[in-house]
Parts: structure tokens; C-alpha cells; sequence
């Protein structure tokens, strides 16, 4: 479900009870994002209770910061710029040297409609395969190439988080997208 569709007070509504100490409203944003966020940090961390930590520090982060969100930015495009910073700080520290991870549209083209237990296990495999050479992603290229492909952000949503230039986000998500076909075909030389 897109970031603003949702029923009920929006976000900005969210934001400004919230900052009359109205917790209900901050949970809320946390209900409305949580999910979103911890995919995030999944994709970014490649360990699932990692990336709920991280979740977690995050939505604290937020609240501790609620006061200096701008209203002029969207408060989801705040939340995944602290999501990002977290999820880069623990990857310096847990994995210094290592690269970045996620899963790509890639995975369509390998998918076959036939959903015979053959396929299926096809299908595990192939995705399994992209998760690994999305691990091996350098981690400019892996942060860029989660937050397009598997967040369906924009890149001027992605220059927001980041504070990249938005030309610099697209080589990085080429040049991810590019790693990413080449391992795949080595993977499978007969496509």
C-alpha cells in the first residue's frame, strides 16, 4: 500500500498531536510505518531481528527528534533518512568492509507462471540466488538499488533520504542492477 494511503489522519495530523505528548498518535505513525521500516532494515542488514532492532531505534530516534521534523519534507521520507543512517552505522560497525544487500523486479523475469512444485522450488532457488548477490552489492549501489526497487521510492524521495544528487542515485542503481544481471547469468549461462 503506497505511503499516503492510508485512512484516517494522515501523517502531518499524526505528527503535530504527537508533539502534544499525545503517544497514542506517535503509535499510531509507528503502526502505519513499522512494517515498511523494518523491511528496510532487513534488506539493508541481511538479519530480520537486526533490522527489528533497528526498527526500533529508529521509531525511538524519531521521537526523540519529532520536534525538528519540518513539515515542509514528508514524514516517511524523514523516518526511512533515519532508517538509512541507522541501518549504514551498524553496517560500519558489524560488517566493516562488507557490502549491502536486496531483492530486485530481476526476479520477475526468472519467475515462470506455472505453479507446479517444481517451479516453486525453481522460483526459492532463483530468489534465494538474488538475495545472496544482492548481499555481495558494494553498499552505495545496495542502499540506492533497495530503496528504488524494493521500497518503490522515487529518486527525488531517494535524494531526500540521502542527500545524494539524484543522478548519482540513478549510476548507483544502474550499475547495482548491472552487477546484479551479471551474477544471475552466470548463474544461469542458458537465458
Amino acid at each position: 500500500m503506497p505511503l499516503e494511503a492510508r485512512e484516517g489522519p494522515d501523517d502531518a495530523q499524526l505528527v503535530a498531536r504527537s508533539l502534544k505528548q499525545d503517544q497514542e498518535a506517535f503509535g499510531q505513525l509507528i503502526d502505519r510505518h513499522a512494517s515498511s521500516i523494518v523491511n528496510l532494515a532487513y534488506r539493508m542488514v541481511g538479519n530480520r531481528a537486526e533490522a527489528e532492532d533497528l526498527a526500533q531505534e529508529t521509531f525511538l530516534s524519531a521521537f526523540k527528534s519529532l520536534a525538528t521534523f519540518r513539515a515542509d519534507a514528508k514524514f516517511s521520507t524523514w523516518l526511512y533518512r533515519i532508517a538509512t543512517n541507522k541501518c549504514k552505522d551498524w553496517l560500519r560497525v558489524k560488517r566493516p568492509g562488507e557490502q549491502l544487500h536486496d531483492v530486485d523486479e530481476a526476479l520477475d523475469a526468472h519467475v515462470a507462471e506455472d505453479r507446479t512444485p517444481e517451479r516453486l522450488l525453481s522460483q526459492q532457488q532463483v530468489a534465494l540466488e538474488l538475495e545472496q548477490a544482492i548481499q555481495r552489492l558494494p553498499p552505495l549501489y545496495r542502499e540506492a538499488f533497495v530503496l528504488k526497487h524494493v521500497e518503490g521510492l522515487s529518486y527525488e524521495e531517494m535524494q531526500a533520504i540521502l542527500g545524494v544528487n539524484g543522478d548519482t542515485l540513478k549510476m548507483r542503481v544502474y550499475k547495482g542492477r548491472l552487477q546484479l544481471s551479471r551474477e544471475l547469468a552466470e548463474l544461469n549461462p542458458t537465458r
